[in-house]
């Protein structure tokens, strides 16, 4: 087992700074472009696939890090770039995520390649669980998924909101409701392979922020899937089923979904997406205030100035060491007895909204226009405290696993 450690290694080290370097190259002045036109940034992509930064290898790579904090490391110097950009570029891993964790070792190694592509075609993924109805609510969940033995397939119906690449995906991994009577307790994961008749693309959300990024709709309409989609296979999902039909009538102990074990492991690398935004904020307020001269001297010279600098900094920091021990633990097998995970979100996320403010409010009205990047940044940080779980839904998993009672 990895001792935890604050220092990171040589090769951490050398990934860091080479993200950290296309993060500034390649993300950083293709930004303003991608915002302003609110469509995918292939290019980006494409040279993303091309240096091996979108690929299967390099994030199992980082997922794999004994330490931890190969993941956490990698989304702060992304979205340190753009938070927008980086979204597209790591997006796909959340569907990626939904197959590890609930997939076959065969499924891992079949659909995952196929949610890449490859430098020359590059694909991406979509996780599909929110509904319309179903949000934080997963125990609405209205999409269906029904067995018809006698093919051996699923058919899927019903309507998936706020899909990062939903619609324009090669493989889209979709969360629906298999038995009714058992709530939360009664879905599964389905892989959709590519081409399938009856999925079709929504509504394309234009959104406040993360612009470069394509969030949608996907309409399922008698979508039939080969039995072998099932991540986890049917024998597992019987298993399970009967396991929950079992705690339901002795009122035992709950179990977890599985769009919300999805959730649950991404949400420490959410966390470190907001440390990025924050951080590269707090840089560009920094650096205006030490060169910003008014009444004849930098502003920064002025405490009212100096002493947000200081909070914005400490806030970061602390956010920071929320995700690694988060990670860390995650990565050790340790588990969050105390909701570590939803912590690391929830304080990174309220951090990024607050910290980019504040940037705005240094740079004065040159922090309210676009030629600054603090606005699009401000704009950005916005969605940390809603997807993947509000920072409210998050308070609430740590209450109740603070006090162990049912907290509404």
């Amino acid at each position: 087992m990895a001792e935890f450690t604050l220092d990171l290694n040589d090769d951490q080290k050398q990934v860091r700074d080479w993200l950290h370097g296309f993060a500034a190259d390649v993300i950083r002045p293709a930004a303003s472009e991608w915002d302003e036109r609110e469509e995918t940034p292939w290019p980006v992509i494409q040279e993303a696939a091309k240096v091996g930064i979108y690929s299967l290898d390099f994030y199992a790579q980082q997922f794999f890090d004994p330490t931890g904090l190969g993941i956490p490391m990698a989304m702060e110097e992304l979205f340190w770039g753009d938070a927008g950009i980086a979204l597209s570029i790591v997006g796909t891993g959340l569907a990626a995520v939904g197959v590890l964790a609930n997939g076959t070792e065969e499924q891992i190694g079949t659909w995952i390649p196929q949610m890449y592509g490859d430098a020359n075609d590059v694909k991406v993924a979509a996780f599909c669980s929110s509904e319309p109805d179903a949000g934080s609510d997963v125990a609405a969940m209205r999409t269906r998924a029904v067995y018809d033995e006698a093919k051996d397939e699923w058919v899927l119906d019903g309507t998936k909101t706020w899909a990062t690449n939903g619609g324009i995906a090669n493989v889209h991994v979709v969360v629906a409701v298999v038995d009714a009577g058992l709530g939360s307790k009664g879905h599964a994961s389905f892989i959709v392979p590519p081409d399938t008749p009856g999925l079709s693309q929504g509504q394309k959300f234009k959104k406040h922020g993360i612009r470069a990024s394509h969030t949608a709709e996907v309409v399922l309409e008698g979508v039939r899937v080969p039995g072998h989609c099932l991540l986890g296979g049917k024998e597992k999902l019987d298993e399970r089923l009967a396991r929950a039909r079992e705690r339901v009538k002795s009122g035992g102990e709950r179990v977890k979904n599985a769009a919300m074990a999805t959730f649950e492991a991404s949400r420490p690398a959410v966390g470190a997406m907001a440390v990025g935004t924050a951080r590269a904020a707090y840089e560009v307020a920094l650096d205006y205030a030490k060169t910003r001269s008014q009444f004849g001297r930098p502003i920064i010279d002025n405490q009212g100035i100096a002493f947000q600098l200081a909070d914005m900094r400490t806030q970061i920091d602390a956010a920071r060491l929320l995700v690694w021990r988060a990670s860390w633990m995650a990565t050790t097998g340790k588990p969050f007895t105390s909701a570590e995970g939803s912590m690391s979100k929830l304080y990174a996320s309220e951090t990024a909204k607050k910290v980019t403010a504040q940037a705005i409010q240094i740079l004065g009205g040159n922090g309210f226009t676009r030629e600054y990047p603090v606005e699009r940044m401000h704009r950005d940080a916005a969605i940390y405290t809603i997807f993947e779980g509000t920072s409210e839904i998050q308070r609430l998993v740590i209450a109740r696993t603070l006090s162990g009672m049912p907290i509404r």
